[in-house]
């Protein structure tokens, strides 16, 4: 590999805004096996070479972090982009021979995925302790969070007060929502709050609120952003998002748009909160570069730039939340190990036994 300053450059797919619908080590692994072949050979063992970064989250919003690192710090970056979930399945393929240092994920599921492969090396305490709050990092120090995205009802505000609104997501199955709701079966983030009700609740209990939706008739869309459009086409009354697609969906837009977000009542698991994060590969040959590298995206630029880009909390204590946004300690996630939301090919065959998928 060059050791020169490179521009980040893509491997897979163009971005991490969904999973495919597998776990993370089987059906993409079957996709990736020969990618991972002709990606890269054995590891570099040279201490001098160029940070290798896989990144899970999108080029344009992660490019410009590397860049300013890069000039901060003076380090040789190669950053290979695609899909969360296929770089996770590339990464275990790879193996020990991989190229890559650093693994940035869009979600928690897949270092916790990693790390249980033992793939993932022990963090310093003094980086796992810049995100004080244990939630938003692995409970044995292989990953830790670097931005946060809460689960919500996003709601037309033409047609419901906040005083409508339930206080909980198995509210939804009642008579008054039938065909009012909007969900995304097939998307990463719906499929990572299902995993989260399992875990919290159990298998049946999941079970039984997803055969209660379905018998309630809610409109499938594709994802999170187009169940934002449809609120605002009016379609539908409420939606399950993503906190920040609202705000995705506000942008360029010449008048305001009719749509906000409702947080769930404290301990709902529609209020859970997932997290972007980052952990060091086991073997890593560059492990100071890589640590320079965490602990410059838990700086304050660099969760100031996240919070402004794409909207989500910034897990840094000192660092704002973006305008508008209710405080993170506000929002009432349920404890659960976010490490554990890789349990996805559970999630699946429920989906499908309720005749969802």
């Amino acid at each position: 590999m060059s050791s020169r300053s490179a521009a980040p450059r893509r491997l897979v797919g163009a971005s991490a805004s969904a999973v495919p619908v597998a776990s993370f080590v089987s059906g993409a692994l079957v996709v990736l096996a020969a990618l991972a072949l002709a990606a890269c050979g054995q590891r570099s063992a040279d201490p001098a070479g160029p940070l290798v970064v896989y990144s899970g989250r999108n080029e344009a919003m992660i490019a410009p972090l590397v860049e300013q690192f890069r000039a901060a710090h003076g380090v040789a970056v190669e950053v290979r982009y695609g899909e969360t979930a296929q770089l996770a399945a590339l990464l275990l393929e790879e193996g020990a021979r991989t190229p890559a240092d650093v693994f940035l994920s869009q979600d928690a599921g897949a270092l916790g995925a990693l790390a249980r492969a033992g793939r993932l090396a022990a963090l310093p305490q003094a980086v796992l302790d810049r995100v004080p709050d244990p939630r938003f990092r692995s409970p044995d120090g292989r990953w830790v969070g670097t931005s946060g995205r809460a689960r919500v009802l996003a709601y037309d505000t033409r047609a419901l007060t906040r005083a409508e609104l339930p206080t909980s997501v198995r509210a939804l199955t009642e008579p008054a929502w039938k065909g009012r709701v909007g969900w995304a079966p097939t998307n990463a983030s719906f499929q990572g709050f299902v995993t989260a009700f399992r875990l919290l609740e159990g298998d049946a209990a999941a079970a039984a609120w997803l055969r209660a939706m379905k018998a309630n008739q809610p409109r499938v869309y594709k994802n999170n952003l187009a169940i934002v459009e449809a609120l605002a086409r009016g379609e539908i009354a409420v939606g399950l998002v993503n906190h920040y697609y609202v705000h995705a969906a506000a942008k360029g837009r010449s008048e305001p748009l009719p749509v906000a977000n409702h947080h769930f009542a404290k301990d709902d698991p529609g209020a859970l909160i997932n997290v972007a994060g980052i952990g060091v590969l086991a073997g890593s040959a560059r492990p100071a570069k890589a640590q320079a590298f965490i602990e410059f995206l838990l700086g304050a630029e660099a969760q100031r730039h996240v919070a402004d880009e794409t909207h989500e909390y910034p897990l840094v204590p000192g660092a704002p939340p973006p305008a508008g946004l209710r405080p993170i300690a506000e929002v009432g996630s349920p404890t659960i190990d976010l490490s554990r939301l890789d349990a996805l090919q559970d999630t699946v065959r429920l989906l499908q036994r309720a005749g969802i998928l």
